[in-house]
């Protein structure tokens, strides 16, 4: 363990610690591409219910 904390400073391990949460929001964004979503698929946008395919 104290050869890792030689190598690694506290700074690092700080910032290391600090992003990994941040990452996890990103994980469970929707897809935005057209090109691998169903066009049959039905989404909701302000309140009004829409196949995607007439939003093209």
């Amino acid at each position: 363990m104290s050869f890792f904390t030689k190598k690694i400073s506290r700074r690092a391990i700080m910032q290391a610690l600090i992003v990994l949460p941040t990452l996890s929001l990103f994980r469970g964004l929707p897809e935005t591409t057209s090109s691998n979503a169903d066009p049959d698929a039905i989404v909701e946008i302000n309140g009004w219910i829409l196949k995607r395919s007439d939003l093209v």
